[in-house]
């Protein structure tokens, strides 16, 4: 006779084994109705799975994030049992959640079009209508086998044999009328949770993510609980396909990246200007926090990352090449480079912190399939630099560090940071001791900074803790960007020493730190926060001259050549066009400042102005001018107009 203890501590009896919702019902109609699964004992269980000794219940209801998570994994069911119904022939392989939705691989004779989406979500509606109950059946393996075999679900069948356990466990089918499909659960009671959902895309996936497999079709949907949450996240999708950095870079002409070179880019005069000034931005501060700079090898000998330790960790990732019998890597990180050059010579403790940036160019070999505009790249260069110093040391390097960071975040327009950190995991090096010193040096410095950060407990790196700095764009997005991590390793494997104060040889802790993270990535970044209006500072072109006729075309040469002679990106379009014409033009091109050139201006030695956002600023001097573009330079990421990026 299992007792049930609620939320709330009251406790229900029943006379023998009870379900989930059977527990609802006995509360109330109300929750029934809602109920689509529950917690028993921490663990999520089906509504109908049966409770057969004293537990501890709470009911899970759409309005619970587990209640949501459950409903997008019963459409990836739904997909299933729409898509047969429409393909005959077609195979189920995997259907998982993912965030804001599902998606389902299928194996299919030929590609699914648009139309076909569009046909599938139509009947997914239309089945969900019907508010039929979904059944779920507890099976044998030898019944699952024999369910599959006889739908023909060879994926399904290979799951079965190669995944699951032969050790007398229960399988659970759920039965969508004719429908049948395998999973873990739970799974919603009803289809009348199943109102709000779009079908996205179709893509294509390798089965069990491995290129050596047959390529399949990956079917994409969102899902919520509520029509108005529906609409708001395709509001946003909206907006983020406006702001989407590999369209924006066809219409501002920034980049682009082709087969004979995947996940690399193909820099163009606009982007490659962006690029060149958030790298001179970055080596002007590390110049003044005292780092020095440095350059380093892109091959190096595979047994440096043998000695490193990247070679057993990391080899897959790698792209290696041979020359006179002798293997090569190409790198994927620079740290292991940064060592050799600290070991070159000995270091008094007095010349600690060492602090060496590189802007190191580095290659790793991830799948194809990963690859995403400037966001997921193959090569990509780091504003990367470590800082060899004592253990007492550590805090303050954090403190100075977490300065710095936050300065050039704010310079780059960000404002909202999310700070985290990493402890020490179940498999690491070094004793406990050291690790409680390194941690509490990372918690102390954010600490006394006043800085707000959260824990992952167990997620720092086999080689020590980390923090981890991520910036939330103007669309509420998360990227993770910085970083500093303690490493008590690396400088030990590869022999890194220095002279104490007692005259004893001592390995130095070796800081990874990077701000920015990969530079390719922080400028797509950017592009998506600002929607390609860029501020002045990093806009590629921040100022140009346009004339009205031929006979201003000396006097606006002057203009741009006065304007270039004080360092800024200036051009002039003296093209036989209508002036409403070239305005539109540059405004689409996200030009800060217009120019414009007429006979009154000629004559009273003035310019015109008018803002990219429409504003006309009237004529001034071209003192008047400078000044004004000189301060918005330098309020450098400060500088948004709210017309801008609305």
């Amino acid at each position: 006779m299992p007792v049930i203890t609620l939320p709330d501590g009251s406790k229900r009896s029943f006379d023998g084994p009870v379900s989930s919702m059977a527990v609802a019902e006995s509360i109330g109609a109300g929750l029934a109705k809602a109920t689509i699964c529950a917690r028993v004992n921490g663990e999520l269980k089906d509504a109908s799975d049966l409770i057969t000794e004293d537990s501890d219940l709470a009911i899970i209801t759409a309005k619970d994030p587990e209640g949501l998570e459950v409903i997008r994994h019963s459409f990836a069911h739904l997909i299933g049992h729409a898509a047969q119904q429409l393909f005959p022939g077609i195979k189920m392989a995997i259907g998982p959640v993912i965030e804001h939705g599902f998606y389902y691989d299928v194996d299919y004779e030929r590609q699914l079009t648009s139309e076909d989406l569009e046909a599938l979500e139509k009947r997914m509606a239309e089945l969900v209508k019907t508010d039929y109950s979904v059944v779920k059946e507890w099976a044998t393996r030898e019944q699952a086998l024999a369910t599959f075999e006889r739908r023909e679900e060879p994926y399904k069948l290979e799951i079965i044999r190669d995944d699951i356990p032969d050790d007398g466990s229960l399988i659970g089918l759920y039965h969508h009328e004719e429908y049948t499909d395998m999973c873990r659960g739970p799974h919603v009671p009803n289809t009348r949770f199943l109102r709000h959902f779009k079908l996205t895309n179709v893509t294509g996936a390798y089965w069990r993510g491995n290129v050596e497999n047959k390529q399949l079709q990956r079917i994409y949907g969102l899902a919520f609980n509520s029509k108005a949450d529906l609409e708001a996240h395709l509001k946003f999708l909206e907006e983020a396909a406006k702001r989407d950095h590999r369209t924006l870079a066809k219409t501002l002409d920034l980049f682009h990246l082709q087969e004979e070179a995947p996940g690399m880019v193909f820099w163009h005069p606009n982007g490659w200007s962006i690029y060149r000034v958030l790298e001179d931005y970055i080596r002007d501060r590390l110049e003044h926090s005292g780092y020095q700079e440095i350059r380093t090898p892109q091959l190096v000998d595979q047994r440096l990352w043998e000695a490193s330790g990247h070679w057993d960790k990391y080899q897959e990732n790698m792209f290696v090449t041979s020359s006179e019998s002798r293997d090569y890597a190409v790198k994927p990180m620079n740290c292991p480079c940064h060592v050799q050059i600290f070991n070159k010579k000995i270091t008094s403790y007095r010349e600690l912190p060492i602090r060496l940036a590189e802007f190191g160019s580095c290659h790793r070999n991830e799948p194809s399939g990963s690859l995403h505009g400037l966001m997921r790249v193959r090569n990509f260069v780091q504003d990367d630099a470590h800082i060899f110093c004592t253990e007492d040391q550590i805090m303050e390097e954090v403190k100075t560090f977490n300065q710095l960071l936050t300065e050039v975040y704010h310079d780059m327009g960000f404002e909202e940071m999310i700070v985290r950190i990493s402890t020490r995991p179940e498999k690491r090096v070094g004793d406990d001791a050291t690790w409680d010193k390194s941690e509490r040096a990372l918690m102390d410095a954010l600490d006394s900074l006043g800085v707000e950060w959260e824990e992952l407990p167990g997620e720092g790196a086999f080689y020590g803790p980390k923090i981890e700095y991520s910036l939330k764009d103007c669309l509420g997005r998360v990227w993770q960007c910085g970083t500093m991590q303690v490493d008590f390793s690396m400088p030990a494997r590869l022999d890194a020493e220095y002279v104490a104060e007692d005259g004893s040889r001592q390995v130095p802790v070796m800081l990874h730190r990077a701000i920015l993270g990969s530079l390719e990535r922080f400028v797509g970044i950017l592009l998506e926060n600002t929607a390609g209006f860029l501020p002045p500072w990093l806009s590629p072109t921040q100022a140009v001259v346009l004339t009205i006729t031929d006979a201003q075309h000396d006097y606006a040469r002057n203009i741009e050549k006065m304007l270039s002679t004080q360092g800024f990106r200036v051009k002039s379009d003296l093209r036989n066009e209508k002036i409403g014409y070239k305005i539109r033009h540059h405004t689409l091109q996200r030009v800060p400042y217009l120019i414009v050139i007429g006979d009154k201006e000629v004559e009273n030695n003035q310019v015109a102005v008018r803002t990219r956002a429409g504003e006309d600023l009237g004529a001034m001097s071209l003192d008047d001018f400078v000044t004004r573009l000189e301060g918005d330079i330098a309020l450098r990421g400060r500088y948004m107009m709210e017309s801008e990026t609305e």
